[in-house]
């Protein structure tokens, strides 16, 4: 078991094989472990590149397998419980949407935070369902959750959709800054990457942690302005708030796609600088337990 040792072949022993060889010799592969400090070696992604692509396609397959509707799951979610907000808070509870028609105020913030929550409950489970795999052969560990978190981002593409009718039937049309979705999409990503490879590692050891993460998406959710603006958080609560790093990005798609007057910038910036914290923190932890894992998933 080679664990987060650096791979440099496979070792093939044969009872009649001497003990030592020549360099030269084709049958003779040596592993060599790594010491000191750990590395992130991310060069290793991009040359195992068309394995994530793999991954990320065989998840999308298990994903929608003998499902009756599909892709359309991606859509129903978000839009059931843009119903159940906009009863509960936008008609019940009278919370403010900023002037924006309250179903394209939320749908619009439920959509970053549907690529968040399912990034991260895949991840947090894709080391787990492939132990087999990992007990087998060596490949990059990290590639595993960071397909899990790539099929949010095909989920998103289908409810983006829906998103675009609902803003045509409301009359709101894109803001200038509409261009900058993408990089705060981006953000929500790399928050969901860095929270996913977190649970990941810990799901190895601790199988609880499967109980954990949705419980724990369900706090987070109302921790984030989805259902309400930030507005209506006094400062220097507001701020803070970003600490959360879902919330800059719900607030800057809300502002960078909707139109709204007030651009979010501190919020942005709060939650970009804590999605990389926890992104970098989560990818050394990953690195450094990584030995671990066909020892005891």
């Amino acid at each position: 078991m080679v664990g987060r040792d650096e791979v440099l072949a496979v070792t093939a022993t044969e009872p009649d094989l001497p003990t030592a060889a020549p360099p030269s010799d084709p049958t003779l592969h040596v592993l060599r472990a790594r010491h000191g400090r750990v590395h992130l070696d991310l060069s290793s992604l991009w040359t195992h590149r068309e394995l994530v692509y793999f991954f990320i396609w065989r998840d999308i397959k298990v994903r929608y397998r003998q499902t009756v509707l599909g892709g359309l799951w991606a859509v129903i979610q978000p839009l059931v419980t843009m119903v159940v907000f906009s009863v509960i808070f936008g008609k019940v509870a009278g919370i403010s949407s900023d002037g924006l028609p309250y179903p394209v105020f939320s749908f619009a913030a439920l959509l970053p935070w549907t690529l968040f929550a399912t990034g991260v409950l895949l991840a947090s489970n894709s080391l787990v369902s492939s132990q087999n795999l990992l007990q087998k052969v060596y490949f990059p560990r990290l590639s595993l959750p960071v397909a899990a978190v790539v099929v949010g981002v095909v989920d998103l593409a289908f409810a983006s959709v829906v998103l675009g009718a609902m803003m045509a039937i409301y009359g709101v049309a894109p803001g200038p800054t509409a261009f900058l979705v993408l990089p705060l999409l981006l953000l929500g990503v790399v928050a969901s990457l860095g929270v996913g490879v977190w649970f990941a590692a810990l799901n190895v050891r601790y199988r609880d942690v499967k109980y954990v993460v949705p419980f724990v998406l369900q706090v987070w959710l109302f921790l984030t302005p989805v259902a309400y603006p930030s507005s209506l958080i006094d400062q220097p609560w507001r701020t803070l708030s970003a600490l959360n790093p879902m919330v800059g990005v719900v607030e800057g798609i809300r502002w960078a796609l909707l139109g709204a007057d007030t651009a979010p910038g501190p919020l942005i910036l709060v939650s970009a600088v804590t999605a990389i914290v926890v992104l970098v923190g989560g990818l050394y932890f990953f690195r450094h337990v990584e030995g671990t894992f066909a020892d005891v998933v």
